[in-house]
């Protein structure tokens, strides 16, 4: 069983990522935001203070989502758990590592998703999803075969997310680099941290993040 990070800016691909290692090594990725999702549709008591907190606008405390994280925990991982979106700052890996802690859980790699910024947000800003079937395409690297259709399904409703523009998209990167940047470094003092190319194209991608686990 083995427990790791994914680090990396938005857009750098730890979402494609979290899926394939889910589904070659059995485990299982724990995103916060899907998270918080999961508790406010479940209804449960933590659901419902995290939707009184979204609802007033305010920010989801580090307390909870760790206790989020505990709970998905619980119910166990054949080939370990991926964290993705937390930690985020230097106070939520401390409280991170208490929980591994106290569980009796280790972290056994912390991967950090390397890109080059202006390519990055020419990734980002190129991309679009088929609102039907959830098929990802871009202008540039991967469009569809007909314009306007998607190829899986052929539905023509296909969409771009509203923050995937550049501007947007810089101040996203700037926040990151404010916060989770540090985090780099916290990780390499403890040795757990390893790089790979996140420009790479995915199988690449992929490839690496195998050799660093094994």
């Amino acid at each position: 069983m083995t427990n790791i990070i994914l680090l990396g800016p938005p857009g750098a691909g730890k979402g494609t990522q979290a899926k394939r290692l889910e589904e070659s090594r059995g485990m299982v990725q724990l995103s916060t935001g899907d998270m918080l999702k999961e508790a406010i549709a479940k209804g449960t008591a933590l659901g419902k203070q995290v939707e009184g907190i979204m609802a007033r606008g305010e920010l989801v405390t580090d307390e909870i989502v760790i206790g989020l994280i505990e709970a998905k925990m619980q119910d166990g991982a054949k080939g370990g758990f991926i964290f993705d979106g937390f930690p985020r700052t230097l106070k939520q890996a401390d409280a991170l590592g208490e929980l591994l802690t106290r569980t009796g859980s280790t972290l056994d790699r912390v991967v950090e998703m390397q890109v080059d910024d202006a390519a990055l947000v020419d990734r980002i800003t190129g991309r679009y999803t088929c609102g039907n079937c959830g098929a990802v395409y871009h202008d540039k690297t991967h469009p569809t075969k007909v314009a306007g259709t998607c190829d899986v399904c052929g539905s023509t409703n296909l969409k771009r997310r509203a923050d995937d523009n550049a501007e947007t998209l810089k101040t996203r990167l700037m926040e990151y680099y404010k916060k989770t940047s540090p985090l780099i470094g916290y990780y390499y003092a403890k040795g757990l941290l390893a790089s790979v190319d996140g420009l790479a194209d995915v199988d690449s991608v992929s490839s690496e993040i195998s050799s660093v686990l094994d």
